[in-house]
């Protein structure tokens, strides 16, 4: 495939050596120095395009993909206020969507395992549930998504808790009802989500541990070959037909 990479950063850059040597050709990288390649004939050269921005500016790359006909995979957190509207677009153009908060093959079983522990934990209101996320300093927004959407699947499933907040930056963190999600900012630290849940008398936890970003990288080329001439709107569980 011909790949464009919107985001050749540390994240692109391993995307980049993923991908090349895979087979295929990288046509088009975009950083903040060379936004002005970005344009409707560069990006219609590439099969898909891969993007891993900031929340300024993914929901407008994303819509540009889907405006010119491009597949797009996107890695982007921070911008899912817009999600909608994205789904939407793509629709209307026949487009081709693929959104992951994590593209990590052992993130997404984690996900699954996630969804079982709280499936099973539900019943047992004794032990309360908080989740801890930590990454490198250079990452803009807390939680991340990975944590958001670990989050999410923990309240579909456990219905004593309502909502979630980013301790300490919420004062309401301490009611019962919430699910504390604690965010720190170490180097290096390529990524760790730990789900702890606690009782007076033992405590139960899952992790995972991200020990470099190949396996992000190496399963955004995976989303990329997955929607190569694919219509539609997509997810990593498509992806790994879970």
């Amino acid at each position: 495939m011909k790949i464009a990479i919107i985001g050749y950063g540390k994240m692109g850059k391993a995307i980049e050596e993923i991908a090349v040597a895979k087979g295929h050709e990288i046509i088009l990288k975009i950083d903040a120095a060379n936004t002005s390649d970005f344009t409707k004939e560069n990006i219609q050269n590439a099969d898909v395009a891969i993007e891993f921005t900031g929340p300024q500016s993914a929901f407008e790359n994303i819509t540009k993909c889907i405006q010119w006909g491009v597949p797009v995979v996107s890695g982007s957190t921070g911008w899912l206020d817009n999600f909608e509207k994205a789904k939407k677009l793509c629709e209307e153009k026949k487009g081709c969507l693929l959104y992951a908060s994590n593209f990590s093959i052992g993130v997404n079983l984690f996900f699954e395992i996630n969804k079982q522990v709280a499936a099973l934990m539900e019943p047992y209101d004794n032990y309360d549930v908080s989740m801890t996320e930590i990454h490198h300093t250079e990452k803009k927004d807390a939680p991340s998504g990975t944590a958001i959407s670990l989050a999410e699947q923990i309240l579909a499933k456990i219905g004593r808790k309502n909502k979630w907040v980013n301790e300490p930056s919420n004062e309401s963190s301490n009611e019962a009802s919430n699910l504390i999600i604690r965010s720190e900012r170490i180097d290096p630290a390529p990524g760790t989500h730990s789900i702890i849940y606690n009782s007076p008398i033992d405590s139960i936890e899952i992790k995972h541990t991200a020990h470099t970003r190949k396996g992000f990288a190496g399963g955004a080329v995976l989303a990329a070959e997955f929607v190569h001439k694919k219509i539609g709107i997509f997810t990593m569980s498509n992806v790994l037909g879970l």
